[in-house]
């Protein structure tokens, strides 16, 4: 059967992944502080359990995908995804929804690094700013689809949206199958592959090449923070909303559903016009100027997250985590671009996957310790200190723009 041209498909995988995604996110934590009745400890415990998950699969999937296929690792993470979400959605307790969590980290470590070197190989590397910034905008049209369909079905039970979402996943892992190219990547021979050895040989590759770039190494560490200040962030504002805040009614809508489907609509309205902006005023192949935008993204995110810690007024918390979502969505491209840049072909899917790995060790780091920080204390006092964890970023980043200027940065394909 032919394959499609992998830029209209990965803008295609994209949107259809960020509506099934979105249609189960927007409602799950919902779901889980008002069906499950978890306390702010247990729910970042199922992050921890996610990110634990991660960091123990992340480089072997990965060097599944450098070794074997990328497109199979791909194909494999959607079906074990849909899985999860349906897992969760069925039963309403702690236990069951940490299994499910624990089987969504497996299923997104066979996406992660996989997907993203897939890409590389097929478009080439002097195309990733830009497809990722298309990418993006094509992933907020699906996620405000998503939180259409989530809120519409969410009133009618909260369970039923992460359901469909999950059993809906093998729609696009069958899409691929029949469709996915892998022109671009050249597997192991079959005759050399020798499993275990030629794996061990990729992983020590791309540790080396890691361990021999100051700048990948910086890289890395941006991660590591990035891991650190987020899991209290993602984990609990909607248990700091819903903790602190009074919604009224909008006419005949009840309750915060409505309010969170409005403010998913609007962060990721504002999120188009942000990442297009970018797209057109900003060169992002060009390595100096993306980090000059990328530390002025995370500068806003910082001041955000600590306005929505101390918010005591509902507008004042909502336009906080309103820009909070809309320039730390706009800054992942960039910063997956500049990554990937920095990466040989023959290991980037491996090395993607200990940048996920170092990330996932930031959030098993930092989680419990948010959650009994706002379990004893309050979400107030979590979200003050995501963003004191989020803060050394904006130092790496002056670090990257000055040794750019000293040329320790690879120069643009460009230049």
């Amino acid at each position: 059967m032919r394959r499609l041209p992998a830029y209209p498909l990965f803008l295609f995988l994209s949107g259809s992944h960020a509506f099934l995604f979105t249609m189960m996110s927007f409602i799950h934590a919902i779901y889980r502080v008002e069906a499950a009745h978890l306390n702010p400890l247990q729910l970042v415990l199922l992050g921890t359990a996610l990110e634990v998950v991660i960091f123990i699969f992340e480089v072997p999937t990965g060097l599944v995908a450098d070794v074997y296929s990328r497109r199979l690792s791909v194909i494999i993470g959607y079906a074990v995804v849909g899985l999860a979400f349906v897992l969760q959605g069925s039963l309403p307790f702690f236990l069951p929804i940490l299994l499910g969590e624990m089987l969504w980290g497996l299923g997104w470590t066979f996406i992660s690094g996989a997907e993203d070197a897939w890409l590389a190989d097929e478009i080439g590397e002097e195309r990733l700013g830009r497809a990722y910034l298309r990418a993006s905008q094509a992933g907020r049209i699906g996620a405000l689809m998503g939180i259409l369909v989530s809120s519409a079905l969410g009133t009618r039970g909260l369970a039923l949206p992460i359901l469909i979402s999950g059993a809906a996943y093998v729609v696009p892992a069958f899409f691929l199958g029949l469709f996915m190219p892998e022109t671009g990547f050249r597997p192991t021979p079959r005759g050399a592959r020798s499993s275990w050895s030629q794996m061990a040989a990729t992983f020590r590759d791309g540790l080396r090449l890691v361990l021999g770039s100051r700048v990948l190494m910086l890289i890395l560490v941006i991660g590591l923070f990035f891991g650190l200040s987020s899991e209290g962030l993602d984990r609990l504002w909607h248990a700091h909303l819903l903790a602190h805040f009074t919604f009224p009614d909008i006419g005949r809508l009840q309750g915060p559903v409505p309010w969170f489907g409005a403010l998913g609509a609007a962060s990721l309205v504002l999120g188009l016009i942000v990442t297009e902006t970018i797209q057109r005023r900003i060169d992002v192949e060009n390595t100096g100027r993306a980090l000059r935008a990328q530390f002025a993204l995370n500068l806003v995110m910082v001041v955000s997250v600590v306005v929505f810690g101390v918010a005591t007024r509902l507008p004042v918390a909502l336009l906080a985590i309103l820009a909070v979502q809309v320039f730390r969505g706009a800054n992942g491209p960039l910063y997956r671009a500049w990554i990937n840049k920095q990466i040989e072909p023959r290991v980037r899917a491996t090395v993607l996957s200990m940048n996920g790995q170092v990330d996932a060790i930031g959030q098993v780091l930092g989680g419990p310790g948010m959650g009994w920080l706002a379990t004893a204390y309050s979400t107030r006092a979590t979200m003050v200190a995501a963003a004191i964890l989020l803060s050394p970023v904006l130092l790496l980043y002056l670090l990257a723009m000055q040794w750019r200027i000293h040329g320790v940065v690879q120069a643009e394909a460009a230049a």
